[in-house]
């Protein structure tokens, strides 16, 4: 249904969108009927994906900590 590599470039340009300071989760970057559409294996590379993208930008997204249910938590920076 959804390449998961074309999903992860939607996502990282969404995190333009984003305010400076604001925390975020992977899924909070797509409209919630798209997300729920997205398989969960794929959500799950995906997420995987976008972390490692992350890290390797060293722009101004940062992976803080996980959430209860072990969703990586992001926060932009401010420039």
């Amino acid at each position: 249904m959804f390449d998961v590599n074309e999903l992860l470039e939607i996502a990282i340009k969404e995190t333009e969108n984003i305010n400076e300071g604001e925390v975020f989760l992977v899924k909070d970057l797509f409209k919630g009927y798209i997300w729920n559409r997205i398989l969960r294996k794929d959500r799950l590379l995906l997420g995987t994906l976008f972390l490692n993208q992350i890290n390797k930008m060293n722009g101004n997204i940062l992976a803080i900590e996980k959430t209860s249910s072990n969703q990586q938590r992001y926060k932009k920076k401010s420039k």
